[in-house]
């Protein structure tokens, strides 16, 4: 069968006013079989618009926090930094994807960005807002997991594991969930960890970064050959 394409929403530096991506991302894709391409950070509706009917899925990378105004509040601690390209270029990517029903998988910022856009809310910052003993944001090597979370439907299902150890890098996560979104993974300070859509193909995302931990991790590297699975599908 042929590879499927996956468009991979680009990060931004704002410092060299430039688009970039950090490798690991696409080596996971090219990993199980599937092609990356970076999107271009355009707002241009007829370009976006071609670009999701060429590719075959989705990938919301990581990144800057999503703007609080995306799910109707102003940052009440002060310590927010957004890209605000980003969160329009991905707000309109990730509606016309599920329009069509294209296969979408969030990772860290992904899962953040899909519930927001969703109706959901954020806890704009873990440690003054969520305090807790669990390290969500760790330092490098990120291929090191640090808590475990526990599984439940459809992650549940494609590991036949009820908790994995994953690895941490963030400093804001879902609070209130979207309606239109499953829980499927809580880490033991009950944080939603990852999330599902059941009306779609496969529309899912995870608080953890599997690009770091697929080489070792068969659990992780199971999440990219689901997104590809579904694809073909």
């Amino acid at each position: 069968m042929s590879k499927p394409i996956i468009g991979v929403t680009p990060l931004w530096d704002e410092e060299r006013q430039s688009v970039w991506m950090l490798p690991e991302y696409l080596d996971a894709i090219r990993a199980v079989g599937g092609i990356p391409v970076i999107l271009p950070l355009t707002a241009d509706n007829e370009d976006r618009q071609k670009l999701i009917a060429t590719v075959d899925g989705i990938l919301l990378t990581g990144g800057p926090d999503v703007s609080p105004e995306r799910y109707g509040e102003t940052d009440r601690t002060g310590l927010v930094k957004t890209c605000p390209k980003r969160d329009t270029l991905e707000v309109m990517v990730l509606k016309e994807a599920l329009q069509v029903d294209k296969p979408v998988l969030g990772i860290c910022r992904g899962i953040q960005l899909l519930n927001a856009a969703l109706g959901g809310t954020l806890w704009q910052d873990l440690p003054s807002e969520h305090p807790s003993e669990i390290v969500h944001r760790q330092s490098a090597p990120y291929e090191n997991p640090t808590h475990c979370v526990v599984l439940s439907g459809p992650l549940k299902d494609l590991t036949g594991k009820s908790e994995i150890k994953v690895n941490s890098r963030h400093h804001q996560a879902v609070k209130a969930v979207s309606q239109l979104l499953t829980p499927m993974a809580f880490s033991p300070d009950n944080l939603v960890e990852a999330v599902y859509m059941r009306d779609k193909r496969f529309v899912w995302a995870v608080q953890w970064h599997p690009e770091y931990l697929y080489k070792k991790d068969p659990d992780a590297s199971a999440i990219f050959e689901a997104l590809i699975k579904s694809c073909r599908a």
